[in-house]
């Protein structure tokens, strides 16, 4: 009995002493800490990293990097200066891999990433308006050549359609399944290229005879909102601050940037352009275009556009500004909008 008693003394002892060991982690023995500290930075900072060591453990290097690309490396603990030129925006993680002893040991820490420069800010002038179905509740607008190519949306009257833009009239429409909610659309390599809102699910069509010749999904990206493209690369929105580049053979997200200006970031973004190597981004629900560097997701400029709204009828259906297409001309884009009776020409003028 008494070694029995003994026995489970000491078990318990075992079992207690052993829940009151945690187990080690590599934030133990190692601390990234930002000495120039601040909420959000840009990309013309330098960031200026140090590490603490917390158990003085001997080390032979470190290396840091951003978002897994390695910008510096050092062999000393103390203050080393991290470039952030030439990153995108948004939500960045420095990581910091310690070489120590034999061991790796890594620490991270989050940063915000803004636009290094102030927005331009544009207006317009009117210099034509074209009749427009009032009953398009526009999601995509683009040309091919002199054909406006147009989607609309809400569930049971979704559309893919080809337009005469001065005249208005709809020279061919595709009617997509009342279970379906279209979104934006683009034209690259003969194809049209739709995207649905919420059911996760693209379509393509040839431009030729409009006939639907497959389907796609998209997993990473929340929503389907806007499309355009540079001629190689497919561009996508997903009603974040996020737009997506697509591969324009499987169609899969590859990359995103993230909008930001030199304050803040730039969400809900919507109906796109690709515009002389800019991405022309509609804000929902602002009234305004951010002109926006494809390669970092700065806003370089902001067009205005509050008041085109009160240029067409106003009836109860009237919805916001959706619909942006470029037909190569200087300066020129054609605007309209979700439920408006007028497509509008316009000159963009610094304001």
């Amino acid at each position: 009995m008494k070694i029995y008693n003994l026995f489970v003394v000491t078990t318990l002892v075992f079992i207690l002493s052993g829940c009151g060991n945690k187990p080690t982690s590599d934030s133990d023995f190692f601390q990234l800490s930002i000495q120039n500290k601040k909420k959000g930075y840009t990309t013309s900072d330098d960031l200026l990293a140090s590490i603490k060591n917390k158990k003085n453990k001997s080390v032979d290097s470190v290396s840091y990097a951003i978002n897994v690309k390695r910008i510096a490396s050092s062999k000393q603990l103390s203050e080393t200066s991290l470039p952030l030129q030439g990153l995108k925006l948004g939500t960045q993680t420095i990581t910091a891999t310690v070489y120590s002893e034999g061991k790796t040991f890594v620490a991270d820490e989050k940063i915000i990433l803004l636009s290094s420069i102030t927005p331009t800010l544009y207006t317009y002038k009117i210099l034509e308006t074209y009749p427009h179905d009032i009953g398009a509740y526009t999601q995509g607008l683009e040309f091919m050549n002199d054909t406006l190519y147009e989607s609309t949306g809400t569930y049971k009257a979704s559309s893919l359609r080809k337009t005469n833009y001065k005249t208005g009239d709809v020279l061919q429409q595709v009617d997509l399944a009342t279970s379906y909610f279209a979104e934006g659309l683009t034209v690259l390599n003969d194809k049209i290229y739709q995207l649905t809102w919420r059911e996760n699910t693209g379509f393509i069509y040839n431009l030729a005879d409009m006939k639907k010749t497959g389907t796609f999904v998209y997993g990473k990206s929340k929503e389907g909102w806007g499309l355009c493209n540079d001629g190689s690369k497919i561009y996508k929105s997903d009603g974040t601050q996020k737009i997506w580049t697509l591969d324009p053979n499987t169609l899969a997200e590859i990359d995103y940037i993230e909008l930001y200006t030199d304050t803040s970031k730039i969400p809900k973004v919507n109906e796109l352009e690709w515009v002389n190597g800019k991405i022309y981004a509609n804000i929902y629900e602002r009234d305004a275009i951010a002109i926006v560097d494809p390669t970092n997701g700065a806003v370089e400029g902001v067009i205005d556009l509050s008041d085109l709204k009160s240029k067409v009828t106003q009836h109860k259906d009237l919805n916001v500004l959706n619909g942006i297409a470029y037909k190569g001309e200087e300066n020129i884009l054609y605007i309209t909008g979700k439920n408006w009776d007028a497509l509008f020409k316009i000159e963009i003028r610094l304001k």
